[in-house]
């Protein structure tokens, strides 16, 4: 009994995370492997048997679990976003998920044959898109501008709303009779939007209140941070069926956009609690699944999906972004991006089991029906939507620009080079007359600290994934470049060695707290002026087939010359840095300091 404990838990850990990482070799949606991973270890090789393994305790730990996740995405929600695309998140929110509903709910008791009820039910279970779907993809697929914000609030918002919508027709399918359900979805809703409100507005406060007084010391944070989710959430969900989600999603919100306390090292938490939480639901979700329940799906469910997709989907975006500002081609992108996440799974997974020990044998189509949606549609989407928004042309898919700190002549001088090369270049910097000198230069400048509280939410980064730290002051590069290796990555991080005087001292910054070290370990601030002060000191060199053995390769190999940047005949640009040194290939351009 044990070693079966033993053997699903850890097969539980272990299928989540190689399904993750694989989707990042591969570049894949990582819920599509997932999905498959579970069904591996569930009903192929018997590994993981949920409701064995869980019991009584599968359904609470599921529902703890998305509220987590609810939470964590509410963090990521900035009220700014609102002020340009507020009407269109909020038309999604409502008209397009009412929309969605009926349209869903004809074609399950038409193309389905479910009854009404379950009909209805089903509908409102897919009104939910999913934050655990969407932003993965928005990551990868980079749209520009209002698009993102756009679809990430609707992504986290709609998971909350679709919930209560499916408990408020599941209860009124219990209560039967017209009248008796408009009373319970009148009383439901309003229940709802006040309780889960104010709930979740008390726990975000109470929370600010203890890091204000430092009631709370460092390591105990974040555990005082789930508690506070915990019982705000399951307040509110006793009070009212499914409302917990949405108190959780108002106080990450309320939480994100208060200017009181820091909450960095929460949110750098709760962005890595998630990522095990999604891949542990998935797996669990589709380990549940059975090779007789796949055997209910027919023809009619694949008909079902492709209406869906290409009838539904593109009808609820267009009701909702009637006569507003966005382009068409962002409402044809808007229309190609639906997938269905872990909500969508869980909420059809519990309604299924109560509505089959109720009398209502059709509801064990529910949960197939479910996969077969969320399978298909993240396949469709996950797998489609990159090249559309490349196609469309609103899209950085892989962006190379560089975020410069530093509108000094050497910044000015490197952002000129980038930029005539073809890559976006922003420069930062507090003092005016650089920034005056840099735009008159032609390059994107921005006036204000790289450290201040809002950076993010005042830069324009379409196309921009670097960072380059050219301050004076190592101690501000360091803080930068670990601050920007969240949103870039800490490949994709650099900043200026320190001068060599510094480097033994213990007063120095500690390596675990810097970027990579900008094109070589005497590149500091001192030899980056002397040596970059005009664009004509930077030579640039197509790598022929000769390259190999001529005076330009024995300087490199030598040190004899400083490589700067490396461009490969896909336009792709390599920073050269301290322990990366990338030999040229016939094809390439090299710039260098001679």
């Amino acid at each position: 009994m044990k070693e079966t404990f033993l053997i699903g838990i850890a097969a539980i850990i272990v299928f989540g995370t190689l399904a993750q990482w694989i989707s990042w070799r591969l570049k894949l949606p990582s819920i599509l492997l997932l999905l498959i991973f579970g069904f591996i270890a569930g009903p192929v090789f018997h590994l993981v048997n949920p409701d064995f393994l869980f019991g009584n305790l599968l359904f609470p730990l599921i529902s703890f679990s998305v509220a987590v996740i609810l939470f964590e995405g509410g963090l990521s929600l900035r009220i700014s976003e609102l002020r340009q695309v507020g009407n269109v998140v909020r038309n999604l929110i409502t008209i397009g998920v009412f929309i969605t509903w009926i349209l869903v709910t004809l074609a399950s008791y038409f193309i389905l044959r479910l009854s009404f009820p379950l009909a209805l039910l089903f509908g409102s279970i897919l009104t939910v898109t999913g934050p655990t779907v969407i932003i993965p993809l928005l990551r990868e697929v980079r749209p520009r501008g209002q698009l993102n914000s756009i679809l990430k609030w609707e992504g986290i918002m709609n998971d909350p709303v679709g919930a209560v919508l499916a408990v408020l027709v599941f209860e009124s399918i219990l209560a039967g009779g017209f009248t008796e359900v408009t009373i319970v979805m009148i009383g439901g809703i309003l229940k709802t939007l006040i309780l889960g409100s104010l709930l979740g507005i008390l726990g975000a406060y109470a929370l600010v209140w203890m890091l204000r007084l430092r009631l709370l010391p460092d390591y105990l944070s974040n555990p005082a941070t789930l508690m506070i989710v915990f019982l705000v959430f399951a307040i509110s969900d006793i009070t009212q069926s499914e409302s917990g989600l949405l108190a959780v999603t108002v106080m990450g919100i309320v939480l994100a956009n208060q200017k009181k306390v820091s909450l960095q090292h929460i949110v750098e938490f709760k962005e890595n609690l998630r990522v095990l939480l999604i891949s542990v639901l998935f797996i669990i979700l589709a380990a549940r699944l059975q090779f007789k329940d796949l055997q209910l799906l027919g023809t009619e469910s694949f008909i079902f999906l492709f209406i869906l997709i290409i009838l539904v989907r593109p009808l609820a975006v267009w009701g909702s972004t009637f006569r507003s500002v966005i382009s068409w081609k962002e409402r044809l992108f808007l229309s190609w991006m639906a997938p269905r996440g872990v909500v969508a799974a869980a909420v059809a997974s519990l309604f299924s089991l109560e509505l089959v020990n109720l009398g209502f044998p059709q509801a064990e189509k529910l949960v197939p029906l479910i996969f077969l949606v969320i399978l298909g549609t993240i396949t469709v989407y996950g797998l489609s939507a990159a090249p559309l928004a490349r196609k469309l042309g609103i899209a950085s898919p892989n962006p190379q620009g560089c975020l410069i700190i530093g509108a000094h002549a050497a910044g000015v001088t490197i952002g000129k080079i980038l930029q005539q090369q073809g890559y976006p270049v922003l420069l930062v910097d507090t003092n005016q007359r650089n920034l005056e000198n840099a735009r008159l230069q032609g390059l994107a400048t921005h006036h204000g600290s790289i450290l201040s509280e809002n950076i993010l939410d005042d830069l324009d980064l379409s196309g921009i994934g670097r960072l380059l730290a050219l301050t004076a002051n190592t101690e501000v590069n360091s803080l930068a470049a670990l601050y920007f290796s969240k949103l870039f990555g800490t490949s994709e991080v650099y900043q200026l060695a320190i001068e060599s005087n510094k480097e033994k001292s213990s007063k120095t910054v500690s390596r675990q707290l810097r970027g990579q070290i900008l094109f070589n370990h005497s590149f500091n601030f001192e030899f980056m002026l002397k040596k970059l002060n005009k664009e004509s000191a930077v030579q640039i060199v197509q790598v022929t087939k000769d390259f190999t053995g001529n005076d330009l390769e024995i300087q490199f190999n030598n040190g004899q010359l400083i490589p700067l940047f490396l461009i490969d005949y896909n336009k792709k640009l390599t920073i050269y840095a301290e322990g990366s040194q990338p030999a040229p290939k016939p094809g390439d351009m090299l710039i260098f300091l001679p």
